[in-house]
């Protein structure tokens, strides 16, 4: 070859290796180039995700045990102890339409996976603008995984808590409930949402979930057994003012808050106001009976009918005769509770009521609560009417309340959902005395009057009847009642008030067509009291034992001559 030939092939193997190597470092700076885009690209969208993206877009940030306890919805417990309401850690399920490859077909394995999700829906979500949206929230594990199996780019899982109530619809009405973002929307979730939101630690109810039980239950089989549209239970502690259990019926189930409606949301049992009927009696006389005007061996005339104004004022069950104290009471006489209230005097009347909390509303802690109708002008007539409970409306809570104070030696506390860890501060509304006297009439009530449904026996159940005509328009309707019995246990030593009221209750074989409190609303007393009496550790005792009869037994012939001497005057 030679020389010049090998000189030459060194030449061109030498212009070769230089090509080889310009090559290289053009590719590695293109490479460069092309990392150096993406890092900036995956830069850029951190800074789009911190500072820029979608407000309802989840953020994901690692967060400790304790941040997560402290951003959670404290558990709420009955004052056993017993779980009420929790949160639990849900998947849910969204999107970036951006990065969906075929939303028509996504949208379509979505509606076949996944409950509640629909097609067209879902489609008009992918296929829109944004860079984020809710396909469904809180998923269950299954559902999870099943989505997981379809391989669908564009779709993530954010994180989040679902309220759960284990026990479905018991005490629903005092819970409440939460919207789709834990924010609590009635009862003591929506009362207590900030609290429930910033603590760790359970909100512990007043409410025995056994008692709520046994109340609810009774409750039910007698809205059914006589056909009313509903009714309200109320269980409270006369000396602490604590709920041990209260119901309105129908109810709801607060695990599934779209299907509420606004019927079953009301609460009968606090914002409800109602006439009472004679119930209210109770305040009535022990009014009477601590103002001095009369005692009871003392008496009124209830032999006619009271005609004021175009009102008449009549007895329902009419004795036509001079009646003692204890047989106005027993016997349910508006025309002698009317002349009582006024024999006291009707700012004497106004101020009693006040005291006892019938013209404020109930300060329980629930924002479902009810203003009492009250007469803008206090004339002869209101009194006469409120003395025998028509004419002010008040709430079941309010009543319960009030004779929890006439019975448990004259305190009234404010009635509470929330349990008692100290003693109970109260205010005097009545004397010892007056106390002592109402527990006697009510006893008398149960045992000879219209309240003998109601005898517990061993229990010494004493209590009040109640039958009111709603009103439809501005009549009142016969037809329409609100049937009630207030009671109270053991009497000789009073712990527990028990409320039932049905909503236009009808008439049985059983009740002999009657609808009134002493035959539909006092038996529920006498059941409830039953079953809830040895969870609550009240031991049944000897109703004619000599020391209980001494301390509740009314002498009706001593009283009765006492009238006699009064009327012959």
């Amino acid at each position: 070859m030679g020389r010049v030939g090998f000189a030459a092939n060194a030449a061109r193997l030498d212009g070769d290796r230089k090509q080889v190597i310009e090559t290289g470092r053009t590719r590695l700076m293109i490479a460069g180039a092309v990392f150096a885009a993406a890092f900036l690209a995956v830069a850029l969208r951190l800074v789009d995700v911190a500072l820029f993206s979608d407000s309802y877009e989840p953020r994901t940030a690692r967060i400790s045990a304790d941040e997560r306890m402290r951003t959670g919805r404290a558990d709420i417990v009955d004052r056993n102890g017993v779980l009420l309401a929790t949160s639990l850690e849900t998947a849910s399920l969204y999107a970036n339409p951006r990065m969906v490859i075929n939303p028509e077909q996504a949208a379509h394995r979505l509606a076949q996976t996944l409950p509640d999700v629909d097609a067209a829906t879902t489609l008009a979500k992918l296929t829109s603008e944004r860079s984020f949206v809710w396909i469904k929230r809180h998923l269950t594990p299954q559902q999870v995984h099943e989505v997981i199996k379809l391989g669908i780019p564009g779709l993530e899982f954010n994180r989040e808590e679902r309220r759960i109530y284990p026990l479905g619809s018991l005490a629903a009405h005092v819970l409440g409930y939460t919207d789709i973002d834990n924010k609590g929307l009635a009862g003591i979730e929506l009362q207590h949402d900030e609290a429930m939101r910033t603590r760790a630690e359970p909100s512990r109810l007043s409410i025995d979930v056994r008692v709520q039980h046994v109340l609810e239950n009774e409750l039910a089989d007698a809205i059914a057994r006589h056909r009313a549209i509903g009714g309200a239970g109320i269980v409270l502690d006369a000396d602490t003012g604590e709920i041990v259990g209260m119901a309105s019926l129908p109810d709801f189930d607060p695990n599934r808050p779209n299907t509420i409606v606004e019927d079953v949301r009301f609460n009968r049992a606090t914002l409800g106001v109602y006439e009472m009927g004679s119930t209210f009696k109770i305040f009535t006389t022990a009014m009477a009976l601590d103002s001095g005007r009369v005692d009871l061996n003392g008496g009124y005339d209830a032999t006619e009918p009271i005609r004021i104004s175009r009102f008449v004022i009549r007895d329902f069950h009419a004795k036509r005769r001079w009646l003692s104290v204890p047989e106005i009471f027993m016997y349910s006489s508006n025309i002698a509770s009317a002349k009582m209230a006024v024999d006291v005097g009707i700012a004497n009347q106004r101020a009693f009521l006040a005291r006892v909390g019938m013209l404020e509303a109930s300060p329980v802690e629930l924002p479902e609560v009810g203003a009492p109708l009250v007469p803008q002008r206090w004339r002869e007539i209101n009194a006469m009417t409120i003395a025998f409970g028509h004419g002010l409306a008040i709430s079941p809570l309010q009543l319960v309340s009030g004779t929890a104070a006439i019975v448990n030696g004259g305190m009234l506390h404010a009635p509470t959902i929330l349990k008692r860890d100290g003693p109970a501060h109260g205010v005097r509304v009545v004397s010892e005395r007056t106390s002592e006297r109402m527990r006697r009439l009510m006893r008398l009530v149960v045992e000879k009057g219209t309240g003998k449904a109601a005898n517990a026996e061993g229990y010494l159940v004493g209590g009040k009847t109640g039958t009111a005509e709603k009103t439809l328009g501005r009549r009142y309707s016969k037809k329409a009642l609100m049937s009630s019995f207030i009671g109270a246990f053991p009497m000789n030593k009073p712990r527990y008030v028990v409320y039932v009221m049905l909503d236009e209750p009808q008439g049985t074989k059983e009740t002999h067509g009657y609808a009134t409190g002493g035959w539909v609303a006092a038996p529920v007393v006498r059941k409830i009291v039953t079953r809830i009496a040895p969870m609550l550790g009240v031991a049944p005792v000897d109703e004619q034992a000599r020391e209980v009869q001494e301390r509740l037994m009314v002498n009706l012939n001593t009283v009765q001559a006492g009238v006699r001497r009064v009327a012959a005057h």
